[in-house]
């Protein structure tokens, strides 16, 4: 019998200084490639909650909700 595992999310999300720099960084490139997210250690945990997507070339590139946090966190 196959179990099924779901991921936890805890009910706030709270980012760490890594997790905002990387989204900082990704409103001034726009697009980070895949070798410049694994240099940055880019968290899968941004991608999970929707504060980064996949771009069709196979980079990432910050959401809306993405820069709503980074702005919420400058205040």
């Amino acid at each position: 019998m196959p179990s099924t595992q779901s991921t936890y999310h805890a009910p706030v999300f709270e980012p760490t200084v890594d997790e905002l720099a990387a989204l900082k960084q990704l409103e001034i490139e726009l697009v980070m490639t895949m070798p410049e997210a694994l240099r940055q250690h880019l968290s899968g945990r941004l991608l999970e909650w929707g504060y980064i997507h996949k771009t069709p070339g196979g980079g990432f590139a910050i959401s809306d909700s993405g820069r709503k946090l980074v702005q919420r966190q400058n205040n």
